[in-house]
Formats: structure tokens, sequence, C-alpha cells
């Protein structure tokens, strides 16, 4: 998405790593803290888990990336396809088993996961703002706070709430709306990016004219 976005592809792959390394131990906390008041949480079963679902496979891709390079290559391009099936899979599961509960409470689920999706977009691009980054790492930044790892918590939430049946579908749902939402906010994303690459070479002509001077330049740079 940040591709599409015309973000900065480079600190996007730097923001997953770090965040995948992290959310072993960042997640059984925050669920410790957030919900370890009303339920049990299993900090050190979580931990595995998430090692399991996440470190381990992207262990596995490096190896036979790294010993199998030309059967890697061919098999990477059906697997975006093995993915989308997948999570479709999961999100079939999960939906189905809790058709009745989804009756009742669906539409406040999907207005929650609406808003959190939304805002964690805004939050991402102000922060980026206020931390002074360029167009494109505010892009970056937006998209990668307001898109999160649905796969992951639709498995931990089946894995260690199998008491709580609906716990799994707020991360179904989410699956299905943030690649919609994300497919609308990249492409608006592009679409400012184009105007700002317009700007900018407008305001280099300016300058190379004497229309303006470099440091008033600079000043509208930042302002825009």
């Amino acid at each position: 998405m940040t591709y599409l976005a015309k973000g900065d592809v480079a600190l996007s792959v730097g923001m997953t790593a770090c965040t995948t390394i992290m959310a072993p131990i960042v997640t059984p906390l925050l669920v410790l803290l957030i919900a370890g008041q009303t339920v049990d949480v299993a900090v050190w079963d979580m931990f595995i888990s998430i090692v399991q679902v996440v470190l381990v496979p992207i262990a596995a891709g490096f190896i036979i990336n790294k010993l199998f390079e030309k059967f890697a290559k061919e098999f990477s391009r059906v697997l975006p396809l093995i993915s989308v099936i997948g999570i479709s899979l999961i999100i079939m599961a999960v939906v189905a088993a809790n058709a009745q509960s989804l009756m009742s409470v669906g539409l406040l689920i999907i207005v929650v996961v609406m808003l959190h999706n939304v805002c964690g977009y805004a939050l991402g691009y102000l922060a980026g703002r206020l931390l002074g980054l360029s167009k494109a790492q505010r892009r970056t930044l937006s998209i990668e706070v307001g898109m999160q790892n649905s796969g992951l918590a639709t498995s931990l939430a089946t894995v260690h709430f199998a008491t709580m049946p609906l716990a799994a579908v707020p991360g179904a749902v989410f699956s299905v709306w943030h690649n919609i939402s994300g497919a609308i906010y990249a492409n608006i994303l592009a679409r400012s990016a184009g105007d700002d690459s317009v700007a900018k070479a407008d305001l280099e002509n300016r300058i190379e004219s004497g229309e303006i001077e470099k440091e008033e330049a600079k000043e509208q740079s930042k302002a825009q």
C-alpha cells in the first residue's frame, strides 16, 4: 500500500520489520494492560503463538529464499493468491461461527473497526507532520499506523480467547475493511503526491526566474 501511495518504501519496510520483531513482546503486554482486568491473559502462551505465527514463517522464508532462490522466485508469483485464499477462509470460518451474535452487534463492530482504521490513518499523518517528516514519510507513517496485521489478531483471538467467540470478529471484519479503505486511501495519497510534484516543479521554476528567494521557497514548502 505504501508503494501505491507513493510513500517511502524503505521506511515502510523498516517500520514493518521493527514492529514484527517487537510484536511477540509488546502484544501480550498490551493485551494484559488493556484486557487483563476482565479476562485472564496467558502472556507466555501468547508470546509463543506470535513467534510461531509471525517470526517462524519469516525466518523460514529467508532460509528458503537463500537456499532455493530460483524456486522461491517462481513460487512467489502465487503467494499473494494463497495469502488471499487463506485470509478469506479464516474470515468465513469466524463469521460463520458467530453468525447469530453478529446479527445483534455486527453493525456496532463494523463502525468501531472503521473508526479505528480511519483514526489510525489520520493520527499517523498528523504525527508525521508534527515530527517534521517529509510528505512521502507522512504518507508512509499514515499507512503503517492505519493498517494492522488483522490475520494475527484473528488468530490470537481464536486461540487465546476461545471462551469469547466474538473476540475474533473485529479482526476478521478489519481484514476485509482495511483492504478496501487502504486501496482507496492509497489512491488519494498517490494523487496528492502528483499534485505535490507539480507544485514543487512550479516552485523551482519561480526560484530560477528570480521571482522568489530560496529561503522564502523553503518556508512555502514547509507550509504545504
